[in-house]
């Protein structure tokens, strides 16, 4: 099933407030910086990316089972319909950049302390619609094949 996912008030995860940021948030923006510099050691080209894969594949590989599924699910969905998108860790999770952009990216649930994981699709994704309201996350708990291609044509969509 994929539902989409809002948030509104001023707690955040792991009971942060307006104020400060959870022990997970701080825990993912070091993930971040630490990420960053690892990215600018690497430098560009052919080896940067296969060493960006590799990371995104070993990430989703420590998942717990359910969500390593879907993880796995969403990569091979990625790699199908957007190909251009480059795999990158994002906040110590997998996402799928074009020009070192963001534009799709997957949140593992029981990494976050939440009941489900999130598809999520930044402003760079090409989903704008007239009616000015359009989803921008997703909950995964347990996709039907029917869900999946649902997916799929948003992925497709945000990367055209």
């Amino acid at each position: 099933m994929i539902a989409s996912k809002s948030s509104s008030g001023a707690q955040g995860k792991g009971g942060s407030t307006a104020a400060g940021l959870s022990e997970l948030e701080r825990a993912a923006v070091k993930e971040r910086a630490a990420e960053l510099k690892t990215q600018a050691k690497r430098g560009s080209g052919t080896d940067q990316a296969a060493a960006d894969e590799a990371d995104v594949l070993a990430k989703i590989a420590d998942m717990p089972e359910s969500d390593r599924l879907l993880a796995q699910r969403v990569h091979a969905i990625v790699a199908e319909v957007a190909p251009d998108l480059a795999p990158k860790l994002y906040y110590g999770q997998p996402g799928y950049a074009r020009k070192g952009k963001v534009l799709c990216f997957f949140r593992s649930g029981q990494q976050d302390k939440e009941r489900y994981s999130t598809l999520g699709f930044s402003v760079q994704a090409n989903l704008d619609d007239a009616s000015g309201l359009w989803p921008t996350s997703f909950a995964l708990t347990e996709p039907t094949d029917a869900a999946w291609q649902d997916l799929a044509d948003l992925i497709k969509k945000a990367a055209g």
